[in-house]
């Protein structure tokens, strides 16, 4: 589960943000999370501070949520009050088409 969570954040580009759910639903995961939190403590190298709470928020405490949002702002995120503008820097992830299984003229 970990390389797929880490993996999905590395798709957030420069300027981006994606919330913690947005990130195990793009993975495959709904509802994982809290899980996207272990994935980006056990990985180094990734661009942990594009992932935020729901609604923009930064949930790291002290230090770490003011060099989140420091990051966020040299990449040029807004943010109104303590929350990242969302509508303005949202990542939209494309859906993943389902796949279907094949016809065959036979039917089986």
């Amino acid at each position: 589960m970990f390389p797929a969570l880490q993996a999905t954040v590395r798709q957030i580009p420069r300027g981006k943000v994606s919330t913690y759910g947005q990130v195990a639903r793009a993975a495959g995961y709904p509802g994982a999370a809290r899980q996207v939190v272990w994935a980006l403590r056990a990985a180094r190298g990734l661009p942990w501070h594009r992932v935020v709470g729901a609604g923009g928020r930064i949930r790291l405490p002290g230090a770490a949520g003011l060099e989140q949002r420091i990051r966020l702002e040299a990449e040029g995120v807004t943010f109104s009050g303590m929350r990242v503008r969302m509508q303005d820097h949202e990542f939209e992830w494309k859906k993943k088409k389902k796949k279907r299984g094949r016809k065959t003229k036979s039917g089986s």
